[in-house]
C-alpha cells in the first residue's frame, strides 16, 4: 500500500511538471500574469530593453549593484556616459520577479540621453506610477531608485579618483 501511495506520488508530480510546460498551460499563465499586472510591465518582463553588463574598470562606465534581503532580488544597473557626462548606454541584470526586471528595465530606458544630475533624480514613484505597479511590489521600483543612485555616485567616484584629480 505505502509502495502505491509513493508510486502515485512520483506520476502526479511528473504530471504536474509537464502539464505546466505545455504550450496550454503557459498561456493560462501568462493570462493570469495580464490580468494582475499591467501591459508595460508584463511588456518589460517578457522583453527586457537593455540586458547585459559592462566593463566595470571602465571609467566612463557607473555600476550600481543593490539588494532586497526582504525578497532577495538583486539588481546590478551600469550606465555610461560620454565626455560632456551624458548617458550614452545603458545595462542591468536583476536576479528577481517579474516586477524588479520590468522596473530595471524601464529605469534603464528611461536614463538613456540624461546628464548624471538628471539621472539622479529618478524616482521609484515614476516608475511604480508608469508600470501601475501593486503595492506589495513597490520595492521593485525603490530598488530600481536605489541602483541608480548607486550608479550615479559610482561613476562621479571614479571621476574624482586621484589618479584622474589635478593639483593646481
Amino acid at each position: 500500500f505505502f509502495f502505491a501511495i509513493q508510486k502515485s506520488k512520483m506520476f502526479a508530480g511528473r504530471f504536474a511538471r509537464s502539464v505546466f510546460r505545455a504550450p496550454v498551460a503557459q498561456d493560462v499563465l501568462k493570462g493570469a500574469l495580464r490580468t494582475k499586472y499591467s501591459d508595460l510591465l508584463v511588456d518589460h518582463y517578457e522583453n527586457p530593453r537593455n540586458v547585459g553588463s559592462m566593463d566595470v574598470q571602465d571609467p566612463s562606465v557607473g555600476t550600481g549593484l543593490v539588494g532586497a534581503p526582504a525578497c532577495g532580488d538583486v539588481m546590478k544597473l551600469q550606465l555610461k556616459v560620454d565626455s560632456n557626462g551624458v548617458i550614452t548606454e545603458t545595462a542591468f541584470k536583476t536576479f528577481g520577479c517579474g516586477a524588479a526586471i520590468a522596473s530595471s528595465s524601464l529605469a534603464t530606458e528611461h536614463l538613456k540621453g540624461k546628464t548624471l544630475e538628471e539621472a539622479a533624480k529618478l524616482t521609484n514613484k515614476e516608475i511604480a506610477a508608469e508600470l501601475l505597479l501593486p503595492p506589495v511590489k513597490l520595492h521593485c521600483s525603490m530598488l530600481a531608485e536605489e541602483a541608480v543612485k548607486a550608479a550615479v555616485k559610482n561613476l562621479q567616484s571614479k571621476r574624482l579618483s586621484p589618479a584622474k584629480t589635478e593639483v593646481i
